[in-house]
């Protein structure tokens, strides 16, 4: 899963909690921002959350339910709870019946998350069992930090909760059936090895026989299975990672001169043509942007 970690690295998720508090009485939350990418975990009690184009789930403590790009759904408890709704400091309401709700907004540093985005459900839950023993660890951190603050949040449980999401991004890959898309190039070991070697030199002169030698496969059976996989051509893909850590590198500050060597282009015009025709924009404009925080 080497390659995976690199595109996580790449995107450079972020967590802004937005709600973590014990919620009591008869309450409902619903929808935060439809179209954000968002996550919830019920640390201490359980819920109904229901889709109306998707189903229902129950969801246990631990439980962690995302939105790649959030659609309506309400979450309501499986208990009558008795009074009207309150959201109160976890640590000061453990004598009240209710139900403890985590809730984030996953913000990403890099425009190559649209391509994760556009690979994964409307939703998906991953429950706190034996298959997500990181998931069992990560949440018994989270309910001490949650006991322990009287804010939302804390930097701790910022932390605590990137670390969530990258993980279960990585369960999602290693467990779900992928038919096709970036995610299932990811979770072929096969294939995964020359994506490894890519990113590991992307400046690299590479072709189908060096790639298909990483993969361990001829070179007929690496180009198929990799566009039966994804759609696109190795060469494609190659292509496409070098444009995402050139965006990066750009947005550091790098010249383009200096993007254009470190991605693999023999010149800085070759290089400015193919960054354009990507992005729909100049590679000195997404500089710029980036020197000046726009």
């Amino acid at each position: 899963m080497s390659s995976f970690s690199d595109f996580v690295e790449l995107i450079r998720l972020r967590v802004a909690i937005y709600h973590n508090a014990r919620v009591c009485g008869q309450w409902t939350i619903g929808s935060h921002a439809e179209g954000s990418t968002c996550f919830h975990m019920v640390t201490q009690g359980d819920c109904r959350l229901t889709l109306p184009s998707e189903g229902e789930w129950i969801l246990q403590e631990g439980d962690l339910v995302i939105f790649p790009r959030e659609v309506a759904h309400t979450m309501v408890p499986l208990a009558d709870f008795e009074g009207p709704q309150e959201h109160l400091v976890i640590a000061d309401a453990q004598d009240r019946p209710g139900t403890s709700m985590l809730c984030g907004e996953v913000k990403f540093q890099h425009q190559g998350s649209q391509a994760l985005l556009n690979a994964l459900p409307t939703v998906f839950v991953i429950e706190r069992n034996a298959s997500s023993t990181w998931l069992d660890h990560l949440y018994e951190l989270i309910v001490a930090e949650s006991l322990f603050i009287r804010e939302a949040s804390s930097p701790i449980l910022d932390r605590l909760c990137e670390l969530l999401m990258a993980y279960a991004l990585r369960h999602f890959v290693e467990h779900k059936e992928h038919n096709i898309g970036l995610l299932a190039l990811f979770a072929d070991k096969r294939i995964g090895k020359a994506l490894a070697a890519i990113h590991k030199d992307p400046s690299a002169p590479w072709g189908l026989v060096p790639l298909a030698e990483h993969a361990g496969m001829s070179r007929t059976q690496f180009a198929n299975t990799f566009k039966k996989l994804s759609t696109w051509t190795p060469m494609q893909y190659l292509a496409w990672w070098r444009m995402q850590l050139a965006w990066r590198y750009l947005r550091a500050g790098e010249s383009v001169a200096e993007v254009a060597d470190k991605v693999g282009y023999l010149s800085e015009a070759a290089f400015s043509r193919s960054f354009r025709k990507h992005f729909d924009e100049s590679a000195g404009a997404v500089r710029r942007a980036g020197l000046y925080g726009q």
